[in-house]
């Protein structure tokens, strides 16, 4: 099987590469740049529409599927800083797609205030950390979790979410 990520993130390659491996053995990934048509901190929907806009303009024949990965903040009640990041996976065969989200965590309040009035989450974290390209190592959830749980552990599961409907076929109504 061979699969194209629509990131050259290292970590996303990585999550993508082991949800797949997990389901089908041995696959080859490989990856390219596919822009995702939204800003560059995308929030709620166009969370959705940027990893959705990466698959697609990933994907190229040869390929089984193509991955689009983006994570964003979700406006969520009942939080600290009413807002959830999420990491959302889009796979897609040429035809269809179908999308899985990660595990959702809240980023410390002055980090949401800072990203509320333009700035990126990779830049707010990067001057609270002192890490330099945080998202291409083990994110800020690796850092808020003390590497309990890092970047491509969010795109693995977010991944493995999206790719439920392509395992259960039947279930589904996905024809082989």
């Amino acid at each position: 099987m061979r699969v194209i990520v629509g990131s050259k993130n290292p970590a996303k390659v990585a999550g993508v590469k082991r949800a797949f491996s997990s389901f089908f053995g041995d696959v080859e990934v490989e990856s390219t740049e596919a822009e995702s048509g939204v800003g560059n901190q995308p929030f709620n929907g166009e969370t959705i529409l940027g990893a959705v806009n990466r698959a697609r303009n990933a994907y190229r024949k040869g390929f089984d599927f193509s991955v689009g990965v983006e994570a964003g903040l979700f406006e969520f009640p009942h939080t600290l800083t009413g807002y959830v990041d999420f990491q959302v996976a889009c796979v897609y065969d040429g035809e269809r797609h179908t999308l899985g989200f990660g595990p959702g965590f809240e980023y410390p309040p002055q980090v949401v205030r800072d990203v509320l009035s333009g700035r990126e989450v990779g830049e707010v974290m990067a001057e609270l950390t002192g890490i330099e390209n945080l998202g291409k190592r083990f994110g800020a959830i690796g850092f808020l979790t003390g590497k309990r749980v890092v970047r491509s552990d969010l795109t693995e599961i977010a991944v493995t979410m999206a790719l439920i409907p392509w395992v259960n076929r039947d279930l589904y109504g996905i024809e082989p």
